[in-house]
């Protein structure tokens, strides 16, 4: 089962109360106090996990607690300090405030450790209180409580390139073919019930990670369908691959129109992303009504075919469009062509296009965290 989106009350450890202890030793006539101090409450921490891929091991749970601090002891000894609550959540997971909806945090980055609630204090015990006037402190201190916080775990998968698309256009069969992901694949809508990550490799050193989403339907952003439940896992990506099924009812232009109609009443920031487009079964039509179908979406959008040399391999056969990689401008595709996963149509091309748009702008976000 797929969990993204999960309520919990947290609370760190009670710290444990102060000892009232006195000295009682053969031969050692008034002892005095020596009551030990209280352990501290456990403190609540959250680490990211690779290993973690879902929210689905909180299920059924409604409060996770730290342990509380064990109480003093004669002889000034010190309570236990109570057992830390570690919580191990995937990487891309946001912790919200449940009542205000501010994000608290915000996990990324395997192995990455946050103290999210300080366990209370223990009491002192009560040698602490002995003094001219009180040689023997009857009173100790009870231990402080800890924090506690109602949060909504919100997972958002992190990948490069995230595809978007309406139902069964082919998104799980270009994901299966180019990585490592398996997706349910079949001849009917929404196949595709959770996003999969899929790493895609190109050549010996270079890879990036590929996000299946399922598809977005007319009306997603309002709570139709699928789409509005998994339209937040591609906030998180650099960048975006539109996938227009050239063989569907619906014409590219309208698939396309829709789409970042979508997109954009979700957040205007995610319709801001770099994209690409791909016009996908391209082999289930003849070339000529595949080459008819492209030039009419290329020319509507002012997309000039062939726009530079094609370092990538795309087929001549059909037309496409494609920027430089060096003059890319983000408000037009990086590039438009047409595959096929099943024929093996533009699928290396496209493989080592997306590669290069990927290191591109992982190269501008470092520069501009460096700055």
């Amino acid at each position: 089962m797929f969990i993204d989106n999960v309520e919990l009350t947290i609370s760190s450890g009670k710290g444990g109360a102060g000892c009232v202890s006195f000295r009682r030793e053969k031969f050692v006539p008034k002892g005095g106090p020596d009551g030990g101090d209280g352990g501290d409450g456990g403190d609540v921490y959250f680490i990211v996990d690779n290993n973690t891929h879902t929210l689905s091991h909180f299920k059924g749970k409604k409060h996770l607690k730290a342990k509380n601090g064990q109480m003093g002891m004669g002889r000034k000894k010190h309570g236990k300090k109570g057992e830390d609550l570690i919580i191990k959540v995937p990487p891309g997971t946001q912790v919200i405030d449940k009542v205000t909806g501010e994000v608290l945090l915000d996990l990324v980055n395997h192995g990455e450790k946050v103290l999210f609630l300080k366990g209370g204090k223990g009491g002192l015990g009560n040698w602490h209180f002995k003094s001219a006037t009180n040689q023997k402190p009857t009173y100790a201190q009870p231990g402080l409580e800890g924090k506690t916080r109602e949060v909504r775990l919100e997972l958002k998968l992190i990948a490069d390139v995230g595809l978007v698309g309406f139902p069964n256009v082919g998104k799980s069969t270009l994901i299966s073919t180019v990585s490592n992901a398996s997706p349910e694949i079949a001849n009917y809508e929404f196949t595709t019930l959770t996003p999969k990550l899929g790493i895609v490799r190109v050549g010996d050193f270079d890879s990036f990670v590929m996000a299946d989403i399922p598809g977005i339907i007319e009306g997603a952003s309002e709570g139709r369908g699928l789409g509005l439940e998994f339209l937040r896992h591609i906030e998180r990506t650099e960048f975006l691959l539109f996938m227009l099924d050239i063989a569907n009812y619906r014409t590219l232009e309208d698939q396309y129109r829709e789409l970042k109609k979508e997109l954009k009443n979700f957040s205007s920031k995610l319709a801001e992303r770099s994209f690409a487009i791909a016009f996908s079964r391209v082999d289930a039509l003849s070339k000529e009504e595949a080459k008819e179908k492209i030039e009419n979406f290329l020319k509507e959008f002012d997309l000039t075919s062939k726009e530079v040399e094609n370092n990538y391999g795309f087929l001549d056969e059909y037309p496409y469009f494609l920027q430089d990689i060096d003059e890319y401008d983000p408000k037009k595709p990086f590039f438009a062509v047409p595959i096929s996963a099943v024929a093996n149509i533009n699928i290396k091309p496209l493989m080592f296009a997306l590669n290069d748009i990927v290191k591109k702008l992982k190269r501008q976000k470092n520069e501009e965290n460096s700055d």
